[in-house]
């Protein structure tokens, strides 16, 4: 699928300085400062590839914005669209279209036995909206649950859900969000110093602030499976199981946000699979159909599902289960089983990524840490490795971030760069010589990392 070239022609460049322009004078972009924001164009993309407004080749090993998971492009889902809206672009969500039935089939053939409903939205912060509506329907209770160095959406409620500085100029407590310490082995609030003692310990913590804030408050638990932009740091053995035993334990519905990590992102069709865990909700986007076009949705417990049988739901959108995104998903679902994609994640993972990345971290003194899952990486950079000063403070960049970024640019890739972290996520179908060159700009560009370690 992949192409190494793709023609750009003069006529291209120059509608990509004219979009440029029309951009800066008229788009208001998404968690910017827009005076000082230097957009990227693109003008065209192919497998894991994109070609920037110079009409350079860039290797995408962001996947966006961890959400092209089976690259730029994909021919079966592109004709997939176009076969949809030949047929029906778009219909009322009261209706029912064989695009939305077919997507929820395939979906709830992959979730864990007993999630056998789904609620389409139109991306990841709705569907949390929706699944933390339900939990606190579901139970009459209100509070929510959700871990520090989080990430939940942008929406009102996902924000203040969320756990990382995006929620500090949106934080309201009327929304009640209550916010614990995660597991987090590598930065440890507990004082850890081996993986027991951080499940240990961050269990603990859990447990005693849900006596504190009154379990017969609390609605809902909300947590990332495997913490996407807060830093792709997995839970220690045992963790997620003490979660759900947890919940179980004081009726709280356990809601998976799986929409960065599913789908095929961790090696597994949901990073939940890893550890055998069954969430009552699990809030998804992104990688269901890569988002060719705009999908998110909720696979809801039978159990929660059966509190609407009788009773509306009290809640909906005009693009609920969108004809267009939802034959999107099929061709994407069906895509990924046919080409064995989620396997080739979990290979890349374990045969290219991350022994890579650990032969890297052996000859650079700015990575602190590595971790990760299939093509779920990230690369934790510091000052000084015993102190594990961060080389750009939490919420922020620095100049040695900047350079790096730009380092990357220059080789030829186009990085997912937050806070100290870089992240690689590339395409699940990557071609192993393109995973290859992209890393070997990585390791090049870490040199300008290393000039800032003290």
């Amino acid at each position: 699928m992949t192409t190494d070239t793709t023609p750009i022609s003069a006529t291209d460049l120059e509608a990509g300085r004219r979009a440029h322009e029309l951009d800066r004078a008229h788009v208001f972009h998404s968690w910017q400062a827009q005076a000082l924001f230097q957009p990227m164009t693109v003008l065209a993309a192919s497998g894991s590839y994109v070609w920037d407004g110079d009409g350079n080749r860039l290797i995408d090993l962001s996947s966006q914005l961890v959400n092209t998971n089976i690259g730029h492009q994909h021919p079966a889902v592109v004709a997939a669209i176009q076969e949809q809206a030949g047929r029906l672009c778009t219909v009322a969500p009261q209706h029912v279209n064989d695009a939305r039935s077919e997507a929820a089939r395939l979906i709830t053939e992959l979730t864990p036995a007993g999630l056998d409903r789904v609620f389409f939205t139109n991306g990841g912060a709705d569907a949390v909206e929706h699944a933390i509506r339900m939990a606190r329907l579901h139970t009459g209770r209100t509070k929510v649950l959700s871990a520090y160095r989080s990430y939940h959406g942008g929406t009102q409620l996902a924000v203040n859900v969320t756990g990382d500085p995006r929620r500090f100029a949106n934080d309201y407590s009327a929304e009640g969000v209550v916010h614990f310490m995660p597991a987090y082995t590598y930065r440890s609030y507990f004082g850890s110093t081996t993986e027991e003692e951080e499940t240990e310990r961050a269990l603990r913590h859990l447990e005693d602030l849900i006596v504190l804030e009154g379990p017969t408050n609390i609605a809902a638990l909300i947590l990332e499976t495997i913490p996407g932009t807060a830093g792709i740091y997995l839970p220690p053995p045992g963790y997620l199981a003490g979660v759900r035993e947890l919940t179980h334990r004081f009726g709280i519905v356990l809601i998976a946000d799986e929409v960065m990590a599913g789908f095929g992102r961790s090696g597994a069709w949901f990073a939940f699979d890893h550890w055998d865990l069954e969430p009552d909700l699990v809030a998804f986007a992104k990688g269901v159909n890569s988002g060719y076009v705009p999908l998110g949705g909720v696979a809801i417990r039978d159990e929660i599902a059966a509190t609407f049988d009788e009773r509306a739901y009290p809640g909906g959108l005009t693009y609920s289960g969108h004809p267009l995104a939802c034959a999107a998903a099929v061709a994407t679902i069906t895509a990924m089983r046919e080409e064995g994609m989620v396997d080739n994640a979990a290979r890349l993972g374990r045969e290219v990524i991350g022994p890579r990345l650990r032969e890297i971290a052996e000859r650079h003194p700015s990575v602190g840490d590595v971790r990760g899952l299939g093509c779920f990486w990230a690369v934790e950079l510091v000052k000084n490795r015993e102190t594990r000063e961060p080389l750009a403070p939490y919420g922020g960049s620095s100049p040695a971030m900047t350079e790096l970024t730009a380092a990357l640019r220059t080789g030829g890739v186009l990085p997912f760069v937050n806070f100290n972290r870089v992240h690689v996520v590339p395409p699940l179908n990557i071609p192993d010589d393109d995973l290859h060159a992209g890393l070997d700009v990585l390791d090049e560009a870490l040199s300008v990392a290393d000039a800032h370690v003290g």
